[in-house]
């Protein structure tokens, strides 16, 4: 008769164990959040139809990253290529996160035409383009840089005195180590027509696929006020379901 074999018993996780275990994964956890990718919602509607108001998206910040001396082999680093979205830091309000679509590179000359874009003295096919303003023809905007900017175009002040040093003939052209940025949402964005170059240290990264997406009225993020975001937080709770967006859910940014 076949003796049965006593299993032994795995020992217990103490305490301690636990809350290293707990700290390992929190500290993890963290690194990824800081140094490789970070949870970014979109505020306006200047990518519009690419990326929406209300859009939460997530940006690889090793991307477009510089190499680094001793992990840059094993990282997926390269440089930003024309038509790559990424989000930086604005040139013109410190602090405030931007994602555009990049249309020029150190070199590039750019100039536009009754709202076409074209670079290098080529037209560009954009089937991502929208145009979407009401309010008509904007000669600085449709016909950049061929009219002078002024206030009435809401060009920043320092941007009105540097445009000028870049212009050659009837092109912008774009300095080393800075990039131009538009928005998918032509008419209504202001992009590097209205505030000059991105500089290469400002990039953040590149926002990689859409990890949730609410519908999300216009100006939202200027609503700053306690009873606006309590007001507001109340409102993804009641509607979660229904005014998700669930077709856009993990959409690959391109």
């Amino acid at each position: 008769m076949a003796k049965k074999v006593k299993q032994e018993e795995k020992p217990r996780e103490t305490p301690v164990e636990f809350l290293t275990s707990l700290a390992s994964v929190l500290v993890t956890g963290l690194f990824i959040i800081t140094f490789i990718f970070q949870a970014f919602e979109i505020p306006s509607s200047s990518m519009e139809n690419t990326l929406l108001i209300g859009d939460h998206v997530f940006v690889n910040r090793v991307r477009f990253a510089p190499p680094s001396q001793w992990v840059g082999p094993l990282l997926p680093y390269r440089d930003i290529k024309r038509g790559d979205i990424f989000v930086f830091l604005s040139p013109a309000e410190p602090g405030l996160y931007i994602v555009k679509r990049c249309i020029g590179l150190p070199g590039d000359r750019i100039h536009l035409r009754d709202g076409a874009v074209y670079r290098n003295g080529v037209k560009l096919d954009e089937p991502y383009v929208i145009h979407s303003s009401n309010d008509g023809y904007n000669p600085y905007r449709d016909n950049f840089p061929a009219v002078s900017p002024s206030d009435f175009y809401n060009v920043s002040p320092q941007w009105q005195e540097e445009l000028s040093k870049h212009i050659e003939g009837e092109d912008l052209v774009v300095p080393p180590n800075s990039y131009f940025g538009m928005g998918d949402n032509r008419d209504v964005s202001l992009d590097s027509r209205f505030w000059g170059f991105i500089p290469r240290e400002n990039v953040i990264g590149r926002p990689m696929f859409i990890y949730w997406s609410f519908e999300t009225p216009p100006l939202q993020y200027l609503q700053t006020g306690i009873g606006d975001r309590v007001g507001f937080m109340a409102k993804v709770i009641l509607h979660f379901f229904d005014e998700t967006r669930w077709r856009r859910t993990l959409r690959v940014i391109r």
